[in-house]
């Protein structure tokens, strides 16, 4: 065997690896170029968006269905050129076409590899010896297996984006389309009472562990973005984290104690804190996150905000709530920070509810 087979041969172990890893093994950031081929077609279409100003987030929207297109390309070719670099040593002697000269260039063992790979079989030329036909029965096997791979991966993959769509949409719902969670939090207690929230609250939860278990499966979705907001996984956790928050600092302790104490609260802001936390430990995330006196007062807004609403509908204040949701938020707002401009969204696009509070001062 030749430098070059070996070569060859260890190319194609290479990217057979990163495609178990990827599709098989399925854990963020565990695989070997996937990741960074992601991260570089990411790049140069957010380099690309800029430049359309106004229309960057359309731009952007056609990211996710772009990366899966070029990662499809990338490992088909991965292992195609691995393919040829074995193959082309044994060009016109062990691999031959049924008549005339064999070319012996690059291009046509490309041409072979790429042949043997498909389902197809290899054209014209065919193997000669017991190695090249063993050859040929692993490059088939294996591009029938990457194939039908890639297409269960492909399902899986959009299966779990229409299920964070859903997730994103129900939220929005509850938020009467206003994207704030203390219309959210009125909602669920009509009249003050808290009656059938913590049931509504551990319905999402059981969605939101789906959606962030799809997103350690399968880093791949954070790149698809909607131009609509509400499908943004940083607004719907922001809105799950700014509920909690208020659930637990803003509402009176004495009378909704039990909602405040309960495992859908605590596990929903969990969850959204966790499934924050793995995009940003994995993508490549903004890191302008830091909050400083300004966004103290912007909190401090908010939640007045947030009390006039849940005032409104005769629900308890707690006379102290401010100071802790203020401090309870500067845990988590810096992940939503890091996370909502990567894919084109200002924090004012994140929280309506202190733009509207801002706008009718």
């Amino acid at each position: 065997m030749t430098s070059e087979q070996l070569a060859g041969a260890a190319l194609m172990l290479l990217f057979l690896a990163d495609i178990f890893l990827t599709i098989l093994y399925a854990r963020a950031g565990t695989g070997l170029l996937a990741p960074w081929w992601d991260r570089a077609v990411w790049m140069l279409i957010q380099a690309i968006s800029r430049t359309f100003g106004r229309r960057r987030g359309a731009v952007l929207s056609f990211t996710g269905p772009i990366i899966v297109v070029s990662l499809i390309v990338f490992w088909s070719l991965g292992l195609t050129v691995g393919a040829a670099l074995i193959i082309q040593p044994e060009l016109g002697t062990a691999i031959r076409p049924s008549s005339g000269a064999t070319p012996t260039d690059f291009v046509t063992a490309l041409l072979v590899a790429g042949n043997s790979l498909s389902i197809v079989g290899g054209g014209d030329y065919s193997p000669h010896t017991s190695g090249t036909r063993l050859l040929y029965l692993f490059n088939s096997l294996v591009g029938a297996s990457v194939l039908s791979l890639v297409l269960s991966y492909l399902l899986q993959v959009y299966s779990a984006l229409r299920e964070r769509n859903a997730l994103a949409f129900a939220i929005d719902l509850m938020t009467d389309g206003t994207g704030d969670a203390a219309e959210m939090l009125a909602r669920l207690m009509p009249g003050g009472e808290a009656g059938d929230a913590v049931s509504e609250l551990g319905n999402l939860v059981r969605s939101l562990a789906a959606t962030k278990e799809a997103h350690h499966f399968y880093p791949l979705l954070f790149y698809f973005r909607f131009n609509e907001p509400r499908y943004a996984v940083s607004r719907f956790c922001f809105v799950l984290l700014d509920l909690t928050t208020l659930i637990d600092s803003a509402l009176d302790r004495r009378r909704y104690g039990a909602l405040r104490d309960s495992a859908p609260v605590a596990s929903l802001h969990r969850g959204a804190l966790l499934l924050l936390q793995t995009l940003d430990e994995n993508l490549p995330t903004s890191q302008a996150r830091q909050c400083d006196g300004a966004e103290a007062w912007r909190a401090r807004q908010s939640y007045a905000a947030a009390s006039k609403v849940l005032g409104r509908q005769g629900i308890a204040i707690a006379p102290d709530g401010i100071d802790a949701y203020v401090d309870a938020r500067r845990t988590w707002e810096p992940l939503v920070r890091g996370v909502a401009p990567t894919l084109g969204y200002t924090l004012d696009t994140i929280e309506r509810r202190a733009v509207e509070e801002r706008s009718s001062a």
